[in-house]
């Protein structure tokens, strides 16, 4: 009976994470505790036990007296991503060519697969759980525990924004994404190498092919920050 609990409690928590990353589930959307109690068969008890662990990996926001929400997406956290994100990937992919085991090697190579079989025929959603796969692998090699966190909130957010750039099907957008898995071996070689350099340089050259394409959709003129840097502080 326990396993049973556990195994609905595994299964609530997989398709949560999966609505929140494929936008099935808007930023901002309250949880609807007594329709997800009677989907899954759980008690409040085991339901918020689910909520809390993906609190914690920031897919929820858990606020007193009130339903859990989908974590937003807000100018702060968008402006906050774009200056974070190409400092950790790079700081990701150079510990991951220091310590990535052959068995993790080999998980990057069929995530790989598995992203271009979604360029292939795979539609928007499998395309963006293909590619959070393949950089969750490189978050798995680093072993680093405090830096595993930041990275993992931030493939979250990533996920949520490809959802937009992964929808257009135009000849560019074709050459992107074609770009994008021919960098994804690269970085695989270099891993297997062992050549954090390159794996630090190719993390850079990763961002900002998104990067323009991003920014179309989600960032004010405002935060034209460059790559890597903090905006200067006003005057007081």
């Amino acid at each position: 009976m326990r396993d049973d609990a556990k195994s609905r409690k595994d299964v609530l928590r997989d398709h949560l994470r999966v609505s929140i990353l494929t936008l099935r589930l808007q930023p901002g959307t309250d949880l609807d505790e007594a329709h997800l109690s009677d989907a899954f068969g759980l008690s409040r008890t085991p339901l918020r036990e689910v909520f809390r662990q993906l609190a914690g990996e920031g897919y929820l926001d858990l606020r007193t007296n009130r339903s859990a929400r989908v974590s937003e997406m807000s100018y702060t956290t968008l402006r906050d991503f774009f200056l974070a994100a190409p400092m950790v990937y790079s700081a990701i992919l150079r510990l991951a060519a220091q310590n990535a085991t052959r068995a993790q090697i080999d998980d990057l190579k069929d995530a790989q697969q598995a992203f271009k079989a979604a360029l292939r025929a795979g539609s928007a959603e499998d395309r963006a759980l293909a590619n959070n796969r393949f950089h969750d692998v490189t978050g798995e090699m680093s072993g680093n525990v405090y830096l595993l966190p930041s990275f993992n909130r931030l493939l979250i957010d990533h996920a949520r924004i490809g959802m937009t750039f992964y929808r257009p099907q135009t000849a560019k957008m074709a050459d992107k994404l074609s770009e994008a898995s021919l960098q994804h071996d690269s970085i695989i070689a270099a891993i297997e190498a062992g050549n954090e350099t390159a794996a630090a340089q190719l993390a850079e050259d990763h961002w900002n092919l998104s990067r323009d394409q991003i920014e179309l959709f989600v960032m004010p003129d405002a935060l034209n920050v460059p790559m890597g840097t903090l905006p200067l502080s006003k005057p007081a």
